[in-house]
Parts: structure tokens; sequence; C-alpha cells
């Protein structure tokens, strides 16, 4: 786990690409899953790159050390680490610090590919739970693409609850 903050409660997981299928997630995971006294974890992945400069060249092979809600709705502070975030998901965020006092809201950031680090973090933080979109791809694109709700489902060592987009792309 990492030593940086100290982590209370359960580790409730999401899986987090700021698409509207992951806002789904992390709002569902904070209307059902999330309770008072829990951690949620956003884990976001990004693409694995030539890295020259910021704090992902430090954390491109470990992932970021755990950040606080309140540093990751700056945009100056996302900046360094390459992450660019949304509106829609930042609100959902503000607002769930807001509603759920004593929740405590933190982001891990991984490079590379997004099946495997969201198992790493479920390892290495650890996760207790993990909540994680589906994008609805139809059977062509899941076969080339593959689906990482899918590699989750059948290779994390903790539960996990896919949240289904309603319309598909």
């Amino acid at each position: 786990m990492d030593k940086t903050l100290e982590v209370s409660g359960r580790r409730v997981g999401v899986a987090l690409d700021f698409s509207g299928c992951s806002d789904l997630a992390l709002q569902w995971a904070l209307d059902n899953a999330v309770r008072d006294g829990d951690s949620l974890i956003l884990v976001v992945c990004l693409p694995e790159q030539c890295y020259e400069g910021g704090e992902m060249q430090l954390w491109e092979t470990t992932g970021s050390p755990l950040i606080p809600a309140s540093q990751f709705t700056d945009p100056a502070m996302m900046k360094k680490y390459g992450v660019k975030t949304k509106d829609a998901t930042l609100d959902i965020v503000t607002n769930a610090a807001d509603q759920k006092e004593k929740v405590q809201i933190l982001m891990k950031i991984y490079w590379g590919d997004a099946r495997e680090k969201i198992c790493e973090a479920i390892d290495k933080i650890p996760i207790d739970f993990l909540v994680v979109g589906n994008r609805g791809l139809g059977t062509i694109k899941r076969t080339l693409m593959g689906s990482v709700s899918n590699y989750v489902v059948n290779h994390a060592c903790c539960p996990v609850v896919v949240v289904k987009s309603s319309d598909r792309h």
C-alpha cells in the first residue's frame, strides 16, 4: 500500500478513464457501494508513452502516489501527471466530497495497459471492491480491442461490479 497517505476503512476502487461509461460507474459506486468511513480510490490508467517531463516520468513504473481529491480537482496538478480530466467527472467527485464527509477520495494514476494496471492496483493498494464501466463494444470491436472489464472480472482478486452503459456506441 502507498505509505504517503493513510487509507481508512474499506477501499472501494473505481476504474476511471473520464468517459461517460466510467462516470456512470463512479456514480453507481457512490450511490450503491461507498459507505461512511470508506476510502474511494479512483484508478486512472493512461497509455504508456515516452514522457519527457512532469510527474509521470517519476512514477511511470509504479504508478503515482495516492492523490487526495483537493489536488486532482486542480487542473495544474493534473497537468503534471498528464491527466486530462473532464468537468462531468470532477462534478461527480466534488459533489461526493461535499455530501459524503466521512469518505476519503483518492486517485492513483498508472501508465500502461489498463487491464494489467487495474489488476495491479487491486493487489498493490490494495482494493477490497472494484467498480468498472463497460463501453458496450460490439462483438467485432471487443474481439479486436479486448474488453478491459471482461479481463478484470476474470483476473481480479476482489469482487468486481461492471456497470453497463445504457446507450450503445
